[in-house]
């Protein structure tokens, strides 16, 4: 193969990953994030940006096949603002979802990380 048809492939394979989600993680994060009166994409020293600071809780928000991204982004953000790290697992089809979840919480509950389940349902 040549490689702008490897290119083009693995463009139209990320598309159709992202794609599959029912919502972009920036609606869920700015629906939950604005209930709490949290502040969205809290901008750190190095430019890394927190999804939703709170008086309380630094908070990553992520799919639930990505939970175990979320725990370190979460821990990462908790040391740099000082606050309680968090995660919003968001679970598009908790049926075929719930897995990640015990996984997540099986963490957050070691090493003190607060978190929080989201489905399609808390955007109405």
């Amino acid at each position: 193969m040549k490689t702008t048809t490897i290119f083009l492939l693995l463009l139209f394979l990320i598309g159709t990953a992202q794609a599959a989600h029912q919502n972009k993680e920036k609606e869920y994060q700015d629906a939950w994030c604005s209930k709490i009166k949290g502040q969205t994409e809290y901008k750190l020293d190095d430019n890394a940006r927190v999804d939703c600071l709170t008086e309380d809780y630094a908070i990553e928000f992520d799919f639930a096949p990505k939970w175990g991204e979320s725990i370190g982004q979460a821990l990462y953000y908790g040391l740099k603002t000082g606050k309680t790290p968090g995660v919003v697992l968001i679970m598009e089809n908790e049926a075929n979802e719930g897995q990640f979840w015990a996984r997540l919480k099986a963490v957050a509950d070691k090493y003190k990380i607060q978190i929080w389940k989201m489905t399609e349902a808390d955007l109405k």
